[in-house]
This record gives structure tokens, C-alpha cells and sequence, in this order.
């Protein structure tokens, strides 16, 4: 398998995640925006929406677009990573190894890394506004509504392991909703479970553009978080390999 199968669809279908979603927050919270002060629930719709084109941008490697889905695949046994539907010409099936692993993780943080800086680059004018500098942070990456580290931890660890466990059986139905089925789950995530820590529920999402913040020239940008940097990391993954086994151990 070519480093570059796995690594350019998942970057440029993470970077449109990213671009997508972190563009929606943009336009709620900074100042002058046609959609300032839209709401959570709009934000949801656009995450929901980015989620809905970053599948179809990545469709040729499975469409994980979150290294907390490439662990639950991993952690649930399953023999590939992505197996191509029946008759689709020109696909191979990506097997489970740590270098394919690796090559999707790395994908998906540069893709990241990538929507971030675009969406500056989109809003450059708006960063230059005083705003509270907390908000110019929240375009880029999550942080909670009660700072509880163990807590925040427990929700996202909740979360993720909603999308990563109801995502593998989606495979095991016929529904053919396809990236409509993982955009309705994430919106759904989002107004159900999202209101404490913001709902990561991706490491690559809050971590490549946390380093984006930290990196580009933004105008009263303040701190990056650091200090709850690990939270919307770890929890995702513990979630994501606990719904992989909690997926493999109802259908075995």
C-alpha cells in the first residue's frame, strides 16, 4: 500500500473538516461576521455539514477524518482499515498494520493543521477585530463550560464512543445513507452531548488547529490552552477504542 494512498485523501478530507467546521464558529463568534451571534444550533448544522464533506472528499480510504475512528477500527479487530464497497474498480482494501496506522494519524493531523490555517486565512480581517481572545481561540479548538479536567475527560470519552460505536454498525446495515448517516450522528452528538466541553471528539480536529493558533500571527490571539490541550486528545481515543470493542463484542 502507497504511503500517499492513505495520506493525501485523508488530508484533504480532514483539512475540509476542518475548514468547514472551524469556519462555522468563526462566523458565530468573531466580530462583523454576517453570522455572529448565530447559535449553537448552527454551529452543529456546520459541523454536521463538515463532516458530511470531508467523507466525500476521503471516501477512497475509509473517510476516517479522526484518529479516534482509526483506533476504534484498530481496537474492534477488524482485519482493514477500509474495505472498498463490492464492484467499485480501481480500490484496494487497506489493511490493519501499525505503518497504515501511522500513515492515517499523521494524514489527518496535517489536514487539520491545513483547514485551520485557511480559515484564518477567510476570517483574516475579522481576527484583527478586539474580541476576547477566548473566542478567537474557540474558532480553532474546543474548551469546557465548567473546567472539571476528569469530567471533561468522562464527556468526551462519551461522546466519541457514541460516534465511533454507532459508525461501525452503520457498516453492517443496509441503509445507504453513507456520509448523510455520519453527519446526522455527529449534528446529533453535537446538540445532545456537546454542551460541556464543545464536543472534539477528535484529537487531529482540536489538536492541529490548537497548533495553528499557537503558530499563526493573530492579532490578540492570548494563550493556546495548553493546559487542557490533552483533554480533548486522550478522551476521544479512550472513547474511540472503547466503542471499537464495544462494537466488536455485540456483533461476535
Amino acid at each position: 500500500m502507497d504511503f500517499s494512498t492513505i495520506v493525501i485523501p485523508e488530508a484533504a478530507g480532514t483539512a475540509m473538516l476542518v475548514l468547514l467546521g472551524c469556519g462555522v464558529v468563526a462566523n458565530v463568534v468573531l466580530p462583523r461576521t454576517k453570522g455572529f451571534d448565530g447559535g449553537w444550533l448552527l454551529v452543529n448544522f456546520g459541523w454536521g455539514l463538515a463532516v458530511f464533506a470531508g467523507v466525500y472528499v476521503a471516501f477512497s480510504t475509509g473517510a476516517h477524518i479522526n484518529p479516534a475512528v482509526t483506533f476504534g477500527i484498530w481496537a474492534s479487530g477488524a482485519e482493514d482499515f477500509y474495505v472498498p464497497p463490492e464492484g467499485t474498480e480501481g480500490q484496494e482494501a487497506i489493511p490493519v498494520t501499525a505503518g497504515n496506522g501511522f500513515a492515517y494519524i499523521f494524514a489527518q493531523m496535517l489536514g487539520a493543521c491545513i483547514g485551520a490555517i485557511v480559515v484564518y486565512l477567510a476570517y483574516k480581517k475579522h481576527f484583527d477585530q478586539d474580541a476576547d481572545p477566548a473566542s478567537k481561540l474557540a474558532v480553532f479548538s474546543t474548551g469546557p463550560a465548567i473546567r472539571s479536567y476528569g469530567w471533561n475527560l468522562v464527556t468526551e470519552i462519551v461522546g466519541t464512543f457514541v460516534l465511533v460505536f454507532v459508525i461501525l454498525h452503520f457498516a453492517k446495515t443496509p441503509s445507504g445513507l453513507g456520509p448523510l448517516a455520519v453527519a446526522l450522528l455527529v449534528l446529533g452528538i453535537g446538540a445532545s452531548l456537546g454542551g460541556p466541553t464543545g464536543y472534539a471528539i477528535n484529537p487531529a480536529r482540536d489538536l492541529g488547529p490548537r497548533i495553528a493558533h499557537a503558530l499563526l500571527p493573530i492579532k490578540g490571539k492570548g494563550s493556546s490552552d495548553w493546559s487542557y490541550a490533552w483533554v480533548p486528545v486522550l478522551g476521544p481515543i479512550l472513547g474511540g477504542v472503547l466503542g471499537g470493542l464495544a462494537a466488536a463484542g455485540l456483533t461476535s
